[in-house]
């Protein structure tokens, strides 16, 4: 098994295309790590790097103790899965798995043995006999892990090995290859743009944006604690709403202000819509909890415009916590509401601002209805207006 260490990592193409930034990172020996990002982000290219399928333009790239930059990617001791399966169509399971171990001269005794061994634990040793036509996607998953798992390499690469599948066995496999990476106890870099499939398995989560790494952290620490709007309102689902300063230029829609004031001697964010145009002028209010406001930096942005951000679940419709609240009690007109049976969700538009929220399967809004909601000020999140750089974390 072993560690990965990236130290400042270039990807260039002719044209002066840059795909691939000052990369830089250590991963640590039998970590699940899970690059993640929209497309054309850089995350596949970083991953064709570490396999030594793309060269790597500047900086250097290390497997345990070896510079592994100039190494062939058969001589890293990596093993890859991609996105497209690329079994053999005109061999049987087991030859597809066996390949590679054949063509390293391994005796047939023990490829039988490992073919057999890596069978069972991913649950397809009845399968051994099929070519891959007469297998389901999931099943010709397996097999593509299993090509890999015979190998037994220091580094598992993993290139969005779950897009081709359905909602259903996507979300089994993801349970299924979180129990194999604690079952091999074998290093994981596994690239998705699928950011429930990071949630659900990184052990740390690097998210990238045009070729640069936005934050490396902790799922927890990465939904609870973004670095900026871009990771803020990548992870979640649904996305985080964010409240705006904006003019649409539209003379039938509102413009929105939202800007930190000082309220009675506390931090406060105000928003609502400027008056004309369809809005009223009315103004709502969130003021700033003390774990929030303890910050110097917040003094600059006085009276400014910035952004605030609140995710779904933390708007609330329950009479609890708005005979609770004593700031940030909002009026919205409802304009669609999603009811899937755990949960609801609300499309609301407050003074031009659209919001979602999740609410409760209870509740009883409907399209057409204005409500009260109420946010919760512990869990908003505040962005400088210009750069997007969260203003605390």
């Amino acid at each position: 098994m072993a560690s990965l260490s990236a130290r400042g990592i270039y990807k260039r193409y002719p044209g002066g295309v840059t795909a691939v930034s000052d990369f830089t990172m250590n991963i640590k020996d039998k970590e699940f790590i899970v690059f993640v990002g929209p497309s054309g982000c850089g995350k596949s290219t970083t991953l064709r790097m570490i396999a030594g399928l793309e060269e790597i333009s500047e900086g250097e790239l290390f497997i345990g103790d070896r510079l592994v930059n100039d190494v062939a990617p058969k001589d890293r001791d990596i093993a890859m899965v991609f996105q497209n399966y690329a079994l053999y169509p005109h061999m049987t399971v087991f030859d597809n798995m066996a390949f590679g171990l054949k063509l390293r001269k391994v005796p047939k005794d023990q490829i039988k043995k490992l073919v057999e061994e890596a069978a069972q634990i991913l649950d397809i040793a009845h399968l051994l006999d099929r070519k891959p036509k007469a297998l389901s996607g999931g099943q010709r998953q397996r097999v593509a892990l299993g090509r890999a798992i015979v190998r037994d390499p220091q580094v598992f690469l993993l290139d969005e090995p779950l897009s081709n599948l359905d909602a259903k066995l996507r979300a089994q496999m993801r349970t299924e290859l979180s129990k194999l990476h604690k079952k091999l106890g074998t290093t994981f870099i596994y690239v998705t743009h699928d950011q429930t499939e990071a949630m659900t398995m990184g052990d740390r989560i690097v998210v990238m944006k045009d070729g640069y790494i936005q934050q490396i952290d902790s799922p927890i620490n990465l939904y609870d604690s973004p670095c900026n709007k871009f990771v803020a309102g990548f992870i979640g689902s649904p996305q985080m709403n964010f409240i705006q300063a904006n003019d649409s230029g539209d003379a039938n829609r509102a413009q929105v202000s939202c800007k930190l004031i000082m309220q009675d001697g506390k931090y406060a964010v105000e928003f609502g819509a400027e008056a004309g145009r369809g809005g009223s002028g009315r103004k709502f209010y969130v003021e700033l909890p003390a774990s929030r406001a303890d910050n110097d930096a917040l003094k600059y942005y006085i009276d400014k415009e910035i952004i605030m951000g609140i995710r779904p679940e933390n708007i609330h419709d329950e009479e609890m916590y708005l005979s609770a609240a004593k700031t940030g009690i909002i009026e919205a007109n409802v304009e669609v509401t999603e009811m899937l049976g755990a949960e609801t969700y609300l499309y609301i538009d407050c003074e031009g601002i659209p919001l979602t929220a999740r609410v409760s399967p209870r509740c009883t809004a409907r399209p057409g209805d204005t409500i009260k909601l109420a946010i919760d000020p512990n869990k908003i999140h505040l962005f400088d207006k210009d750069d997007e750089h969260a203003l605390f974390s």
